[in-house]
């Protein structure tokens, strides 16, 4: 059982994500989540993947992107320190990212899909770990970080952002 993480494990800003994830097993989450997440997405529409419920706030699309490219980014840490690797890594700047990806340009299918990928990709990288990595970790942002806090923290980023949308943008 991999278990779950410690509160020194990860920088105090992430323990909202982590007590989004339930239980001792990161892997059964991951694997459920993406189900969830697809039937939850698959309700949306076109149209309303573009609203925003305010002028200065993410679209449902800018949403999912971001939700995505942090997955990528998390996974990357993961791998990263899993394979021990134990030079620092720098931040993820959302607004960054955010702007980069344009993500007004894609359907919101072709979101969804990417989100599929991204998190089968997740799955994969996280079940063909070997124990010892999960304690593995390292510096993130002057940050310490272990990999098993991170298997959380991909659960419970997308979870708070699932949230977001179903109470934000869908709530009417």
């Amino acid at each position: 059982m991999i278990g779950r993480p410690k509160p020194d494990e990860a920088a105090p800003h992430f323990a909202k994500y982590i007590a989004l994830a339930p239980g001792d097993d990161p892997i059964a989450l991951i694997e459920s989540q993406l189900e969830s997440s697809l039937a939850f997405f698959q309700q949306i529409s076109e149209e309303r993947s573009r609203f925003r419920y305010a002028p200065d706030k993410w679209s449902i699309k800018q949403v999912l992107s971001h939700s995505t490219d942090t997955e990528r980014a998390f996974s990357y840490r993961a791998l990263w320190f899993g394979r021990g690797f134990s030079e620092p890594l720098v931040s993820f700047n959302q607004e960054t990212a955010a702007a980069g990806a344009e993500a007004g340009r894609l359907a919101w299918t072709t979101h969804v899909d990417d989100f599929r990928a991204v998190r089968q990709a997740t799955i994969t990288l996280f079940r063909n770990l070997p124990e010892a990595a999960w304690g593995r970790g390292g510096v993130v942002s002057g940050n310490p970080i272990t990999v098993r806090a991170l298997a959380y923290i991909i659960v419970g980023h997308l979870a708070h952002h699932n949230t977001i949308i179903q109470e934000r943008y869908l709530a009417d």
